[in-house]
This record gives structure tokens, C-alpha cells and sequence, in this order.
């Protein structure tokens, strides 16, 4: 009974992060918004470097509650739980609880801590670059966050998204003012809209760690469809087949290193995975944020490779191959990952791993200020009208303002 309980309440941890993910959402907004009224007749280097401050400060929240709230850490239970943990387990087998079984499997989940394993070449000093990855999962976003966040550069990442995102409440129209850029597929793709706002941050001397997903979506091992319609895509054109990466599309990638290729320092080329629980080494669907929080992926793996501006061909064409390419070692270490015959070499990347650990010295005070700043608006009337009209006119003016001006 105990024990259900305990787990009852763990299965809703992800409770606590929503709500303070998106309750403090109008309080950042407003404190971005009164900076870009004031702002406005400075230089945009002026707003730049404080929306990148601001945004520091509110993915730092984030990876509060990604990395130190789930206990991204080596961890081991202490002897006297393990005794308590005992003491359960022998009451509930007395009683003949038909679960006990799955309770203990779930107990192990509860006491499981989450490890990012970081492989490859990292630099420590944050660079103006293209981030390149393969795409499982909408924790994908946050990865991405944790490798800015250990180059001091959290504040300067920023995402080619896909197009429907935009219509977000208050973040959609957020993103593009930081610097995000919304794409639509194939034919409807508009190179010349990303063209004007990359050139905009170029010659604006903005910071850069653009991210991007080359597949255009996520691969799920579940979606067959979606696997084999990429596979054919990948056949048609004459490029080798793809196991357990999608096709990738080469336009947004194309357009980003041809007006970035002078003020780029590297492409980095990440390859991500999430060891599940209970996979076995076989490989699963990824999880989403909420099952990322109750722990359902004990390991994340991510391998970084940086690659040299030099080294990446300019004519579209041959960036084509060469991303395919690039795809193809993905896929191959992927395939090693999941399949190799020898143990030593499943479950893992080649080379050296380091576990990686994000002090809390970074996070928790973020964390701190915003909820402590909409604790506070909430605390009076006026704050709460102001709080639920940021909001909805916040949303409204949002909408409004991304139809207008993308």
C-alpha cells in the first residue's frame, strides 16, 4: 500500500515542471517585452545581448528541472533504503500482491538516476555554428541546450523550426523575435524569407548556435510509413538507405551554411541517443518530455563530432551527398549501438564517454527569480489581471504579429 503510494506520486512528478515551465511564461514574456519597447531606438546589438541574457536565464529554468530535477548523476541508494526497500517487498509478497512484481520494477525506476554520456569533441569555448542532428524526440530541443549551456552559450541558440509551431501561445512569436526560423517543407519551403533574416544576424554580428534537424521529423521505429517512404525517397535518388536515421533534407542546411559560411567557426554533427529502460538493447520509440521527467530513458548518449567550415563543400549538390553522408556514419553507429554481436560495443558509441553533470549552481537560481517574480504578480490583484492578459492579448497580439511579419 505504501509503496503504491510512493509510486503514485512519483509517476506525477512531471506535474511540478509544468507547471512552473508554463506559469512563469507571461512573466517572462512581459519582462522580454518591456525590454524591446526600450530598446527600441538602440542599436540591435544593445537588444540582442540582453534577449540572450533573458534567454539564458529561462533555458537555464529548463535544465533546472531536465538535468538537476531528475537527477541527471551517478547515484547510489544508501544501504538503509535498500533495507526498507526489503521490508516492502516481504510484506507485499505475505499479502500475495499480484503486482509485486511490476512495483519492483517500478522501484528500481524510482531509484534510478539519468546519465548523459558525452562522447567525441565538445569544445569548451562557445563558437558561432550550425548544430546538426538527428531527431528522436521533442527532448531533442533540450539536448541541444545541454551541450550550449556547457559552452556558455545557452543564450545563443537558436532554431529552424517547423513552420506550425509558430501559432505556440506566447512562445511562437517569442522564438522568431529571438531568432528562430519557422520553415515549411518541400515546395512550400521559402528560401528567400530564411535567406534575409540569417544575413540580418550576420551582418548584425548576433551570435549563432543554430539548430537544426535535418529530417524534417522524428523518427519513431513505430511510424513504418514514415521509415519506408524516407527509404524510397533515399532510393529514387540514387543514396544509400537509411536504417534507423530518416532521408535528410538538405535546403534549410543549405541555405544556413551558405549565408552563415564567413561567420561560422564549425558545423557540429550530433548524433543522439535514449537508452530505455526496458529495451534490452533494442531499440525503442524515444521519449516525449513528460516521460523523459519520470525517468523512462536512464541514459542519454550523445556523440559530438565538429567539423571545420573548410571541410563542407558549398555547391548544393554536393552538400547533399556530403549530408547523406554524414547521415550514414549516424545510421552506422546507430546500427553498432543496437546490433553489434559484441557486448562491449552495444549500448554505446565508439571512443571514450564522459558523464557529463550540470551544477545546480547554474539552474537553481534561474528557477528561483521567475517563480519567484510570478509568485509574486499572482500575490495581488492587479497582478493576477495583469498575468491573465498577458496571456490572452499576449497570445492574440502574438499570432498577429507572426502573420504579419514572419
Amino acid at each position: 500500500m505504501l509503496l503504491s503510494l510512493v509510486l503514485h506520486t512519483y509517476s506525477m512528478r512531471y506535474l511540478l515542471p509544468s507547471v512552473v515551465l508554463l506559469g512563469t511564461a507571461p512573466t517572462y514574456v512581459l519582462a522580454w517585452g518591456v525590454w524591446r519597447l526600450l530598446s527600441a531606438f538602440l542599436p540591435s546589438r544593445f537588444y540582442q545581448a540582453l534577449d540572450d541574457r533573458l534567454y539564458c536565464v529561462y533555458q537555464s529554468m529548463v535544465l533546472f528541472f531536465f538535468e538537476n530535477y531528475t537527477g541527471v548523476q551517478k547515484h547510489e541508494i544508501h544501504p538503509c533504503n535498500w533495507g526498507y526497500l526489503c521490508a516492502i517487498t516481504m510484506e507485499g509478497t505475505r499479502n500475495e500482491n499480484p503486482n509485486k512484481n511490476v512495483l519492483l520494477g517500478d522501484f528500481r525506476v524510482l531509484c534510478m538516476c539519468i546519465s548523459i554520456l558525452l562522447y567525441g569533441d565538445l569544445p569548451k569555448n562557445k563558437e558561432n555554428i550550425i548544430y546538426l542532428a538527428n531527431h528522436r524526440s521533442t527532448v531533442d530541443w533540450i539536448v541541444a541546450d545541454i551541450l550550449a549551456i556547457r559552452q556558455n552559450a545557452l543564450g545563443h541558440v537558436r532554431y529552424v523550426l517547423k513552420d506550425g509551431l509558430k501559432w505556440l501561445p506566447l512562445y511562437g512569436c517569442y522564438f522568431s523575435q529571438h531568432g528562430g526560423i519557422y520553415v515549411k517543407r518541400s515546395a512550400k519551403f521559402n528560401e528567400k524569407e530564411m535567406r534575409n533574416k540569417l544575413q540580418s544576424y550576420v551582418d548584425a554580428g548576433t551570435p549563432m548556435y543554430l539548430v537544426i534537424f535535418p529530417e524534417g521529423t522524428r523518427y519513431n521505429p513505430e511510424q513504418t510509413k514514415v521509415i519506408s517512404s524516407s527509404q524510397a525517397f533515399a532510393a529514387q535518388r540514387g543514396l544509400p538507405v537509411l536504417k534507423y536515421v530518416l532521408t535528410p533534407r538538405i535546403k534549410a542546411t543549405h541555405v544556413a551554411f551558405d549565408c552563415m559560411k564567413k561567420y561560422l567557426d564549425a558545423i557540429y554533427d550530433v548524433t543522439v541517443v535514449y537508452e530505455g529502460k526496458d529495451n534490452g538493447g533494442q531499440q525503442r520509440e524515444a521519449p516525449t518530455m513528460t516521460e523523459f521527467l519520470c525517468k523512462e530513458s536512464p541514459k542519454i548518449h550523445i556523440h559530438i563530432d565538429r567539423i571545420d567550415k573548410k571541410d563542407v563543400p558549398e555547391e548544393q549538390e554536393r552538400m547533399r551527398r556530403w549530408l547523406h553522408e554524414r547521415f550514414e556514419i549516424k545510421d552506422k553507429m546507430l546500427i553498432e549501438f543496437y546490433e553489434s554481436p559484441d557486448p562491449e560495443r552495444r549500448n554505446r558509441f565508439p571512443g571514450k564517454s564522459v558523464h557529463s553533470k550540470l551544477s545546480m549552481k547554474k539552474t537553481l537560481p534561474s528557477m528561483l527569480i521567475l517563480s519567484g517574480l510570478t509568485t509574486g504578480m499572482l500575490m495581488t490583484e492587479a497582478g493576477r489581471k495583469l498575468y491573465v492578459n498577458t496571456w490572452i492579448y499576449g497570445t492574440l497580439l502574438g499570432c498577429l504579429w507572426i502573420t504579419i511579419k514572419p
